[in-house]
């Protein structure tokens, strides 16, 4: 657990196959905080939706906790109630080459073992082609926005922008080291 305050609320948010719940997992390790996925509880088996209610029921219990990592979307008012909440923001925002190959492999890996982000009974193989068009997407009309929606916030508090692996290397490198 750190002695210094700071980041101990993070929204991590960025396109699919980023690598943001691998590095959730490590900086949770790293900081000694609860990491949490929407994912998780935004689905229920077979890939059905649990509802904006109960996504948000978790998410305010999640950041009542005071003390988080919270990885994913649910829906801009959730993004907007986490960013205010969060001491720090982090954007993920590879490459979308690096997007799309890094989600290819955990889409192929997902049919020997389950994603460890992902919602029991939501196999991941019969969501690829959704996937990847929801990526493009996301690249070409939601990351402008969020890009603006980051640029105006980090007047308020650190927006750390993640836009290569070394980056993303760097940064979890830079963090103390995990409490033995």
């Amino acid at each position: 657990m750190l002695d210094d305050p700071w980041m101990t609320r993070v929204a991590v948010i960025g396109n699919a196959g980023g690598g943001k719940s691998t590095l959730c997992r490590r900086m949770g390790e790293r900081l000694g905080l609860p990491v949490y996925t929407i994912d998780k509880v935004q689905w229920l088996p077979g890939w059905v939706h649990a509802g904006q209610a109960a996504v948000a029921e978790h998410h305010a219990r999640w950041l009542a906790g005071g003390r988080w990592i919270i990885d994913g979307f649910g829906g801009e008012q959730l993004i907007a109630e986490r960013f205010a909440a969060a001491d720090t923001v982090i954007f993920v925002d590879l490459p979308l080459y690096i997007h799309y190959w890094w989600a290819a492999k955990r889409q192929v890996r997902s049919l020997v073992r389950p994603a460890p982000d992902m919602a029991p009974g939501c196999p991941m193989w019969t969501e690829t082609w959704p996937l990847f068009k929801l990526m493009w997407w996301l690249n070409r009309e939601w990351r402008p926005k969020m890009i603006n929606q980051l640029f105006h916030l980090r007047r308020h508090k650190p927006v750390i922008h993640l836009r290569s692996p070394q980056a993303m290397r760097d940064f979890l490198a830079s963090l103390p080291p995990a409490a033995t």
